[in-house]
């Protein structure tokens, strides 16, 4: 077993991402590439071989002032912060790991991840037993459509409720539901007519130039990750009034984001391209749909549940860090409260 540091975003990272769960497998180089690019940030990659081939790869970046030796996971905040680990990899890489970020930084921060996540799990149980800290906040809880157990989704109800929305929606003009490349213009002129871009200061806008849209057209670049991505889009007479972005490194969908023009808003455009995306997500091999955070309302309505919290960690290495560390768990722990659920 070998343990290097590279500077920069180590090409390992694809190999171990394909060697990862499925759900993790978008976790590529590009997909970090595009992090740095559009956040800014210098990275370096942690990689871990065994008998050659690369079955972990940790890509970090520095926070705060360097003599504090604080680094942070780079990545969109959502759908999590994580890195690839390959399915196979056992405890001993973990140590191995883990015994090279001790020689790089004091802390480094993993998060948002999903409870369960199983990157997180393989490393927290070797953390532990290492003595190294391990801090947590909750941000929120996730909701989770189990297109599985649901046989009778969309409910009958929801279906006739649906029709009759359709209905109305088709007295405002020429109706067309559509699937394919994704066209990030398109996406981020519905955001800037959305209550994103009306209400808020339209930070939090997937698409936009003064949201994240740097860092998704960079990704889309790499024609693997460009392969995960879907839209849904409702057009009237030809204009984009709706659409659903999700991220489909598999059987399991991430949705990164809905929007709707509040012209329609009374007839739930929202809503219709929901159930008509989710429907053809099953169709094609979807077992589950990740609705993040947020909004639980409408969601819970069309059959989510309440799925893992949403956490950030903190890992803090052994010795007087770490000593130090579990006396600020609490005052971490709260901090929580005052991101107002954002990471």
């Amino acid at each position: 077993m070998r343990t290097i540091c590279v500077a920069g975003l180590s090409p390992a990272l694809d190999p171990v991402a394909e060697r990862g769960p499925e759900r993790h497998r978008f976790l590529r180089r590009a997909w970090y590439a595009a992090a740095l690019a559009a956040y800014g940030g210098t990275a370096q990659t942690l990689v871990v071989e065994a008998d050659g081939f690369p079955v972990a790869a940790l890509p970090f970046v520095a926070r705060g002032p360097r003599w504090l030796g604080l680094a942070e996971l780079p990545g969109c905040y959502w759908p999590f912060r994580s890195f690839p680990v390959a399915e196979d990899a056992g405890q001993a890489v973990a140590d191995a790991l883990l015994a090279a970020l001790a020689r790089q930084v004091r802390a480094l921060r993993i998060g948002p991840v999903p409870d369960g996540d199983p990157t997180l799990e393989w490393l927290k149980a070797a953390a532990l037993a290492r003595g190294w800290a391990l801090l947590d906040r909750h941000l929120a809880d996730s909701f989770l459509l189990d297109l599985r157990t649901a046989e009778d989704w969309p409910r009958g109800s929801t279906l006739r409720k649906n029709r009759y929305l359709e209905k109305r929606l088709a007295g405002e003009g020429a109706v067309a539901w559509e699937w394919g490349a994704v066209d990030f213009d398109a996406l981020a002129d519905l955001e800037r007519r959305s209550w994103v871009g009306t209400r808020t200061d339209g930070r939090d806008a997937k698409f936009t130039a003064g949201g994240h849209g740097a860092f998704w057209r960079m990704a889309a670049r790499d024609p693997v990750l460009a392969a995960m991505f879907e839209a849904a889009v409702l057009r009237i007479d030809g204009r984009a009034m709706a659409f659903a972005f999700q991220l489909v490194p598999g059987a399991h969908a991430h949705v990164i984001a809905n929007s709707y023009d509040p012209a329609v808003a009374r007839h739930s455009p929202g809503r219709l391209l929901a159930c008509r995306d989710f429907v053809r997500a099953r169709a094609q091999g979807a077992t589950s749909v990740d609705w993040g955070a947020g909004d639980s309302g409408y969601k819970q309505a069309l059959g989510a549940r309440k799925g893992p919290a949403l956490r950030d960690w903190i890992l803090v290495r052994p010795g007087p860090e770490a000593l130090g560390a579990r006396l600020l768990r609490r005052r971490w722990r709260r901090s929580a409260q005052s991101t107002g659920g954002q990471a």
